[in-house]
């Protein structure tokens, strides 16, 4: 089953910057950075859509963005954000379930959003992401890495063990994110380490 974020709507960019201040976001922040003008965006699993304000401060015009997030609670504060005069279409489900036209995306944006799943659902959401890119797309993915670092693991069960409870989430572990990337032939590009290297944030292509 999904997780659905519903529950934590409210809290959830609050308690996020308590535990990483602003870490998550400058992630986030400097993967905005590689889009281009007039690009066609999917952003998949945009929580409260602040991503949404940072984008418009980027480009005012001219971005056709498709966003898709499963939580009710999160679309529904995505939906005030500011979007200036960019087309914005919003989609309240879970990727997998959504059919979009195939090769219609310049770039996807999947922000801590695999850290969610199961390796078999994984599989799933990510076949489906790929199917709709075009080729040369740009696919920006910010997520949690482990490095070694004993408070890494015990930061992430802790999380593991949090959204379970509060949100549903299926993850126990942090999947084999890389590995999907690779086999699908996905190269890096640009690539930055945040948090004490515990958040990555990678710019690919294909």
């Amino acid at each position: 089953m999904a997780a659905n974020y519903n529950n934590s709507a409210w809290f959830y960019d609050p308690l996020s910057r308590l535990v990483y201040g602003r870490e998550l976001i400058n992630a986030q922040l400097y993967l905005l950075q590689h889009i281009k003008p007039n690009s066609s965006i999917l952003i998949v699993g945009g929580g409260t859509g602040w991503i949404l304000d940072e984008l418009t401060k980027l480009h005012p015009s001219g971005l056709r963005i498709t966003y898709v997030e499963v939580a009710a609670g999160m679309m529904a504060l995505s939906q005030k954000r500011n979007t200036g005069n960019n087309l914005v279409i919003y989609i309240n489900d879970a990727i997998e379930h959504v059919n979009l036209s195939n090769d219609d995306f310049d770039v996807v944006i999947t922000p801590f959003l695999f850290d969610n799943f199961t390796e078999q659902t994984l599989s799933t959401v990510f076949t489906h992401i790929h199917k709709l890119l075009k080729p040369g797309c740009l696919w920006l993915n910010a997520d949690f890495q482990l490095t070694g670092k004993w408070w890494q693991q015990f930061l992430l069960k802790s999380m593991f063990v949090f959204f379970k409870v509060i949100c549903g989430i299926e993850a126990s572990k942090l999947p084999a994110i890389e590995v999907y990337f690779t086999q699908n032939g996905y190269k890096t590009i640009a690539e930055k380490a945040f948090f004490n290297d515990f958040i990555i944030a990678k710019v690919y292509t294909m």
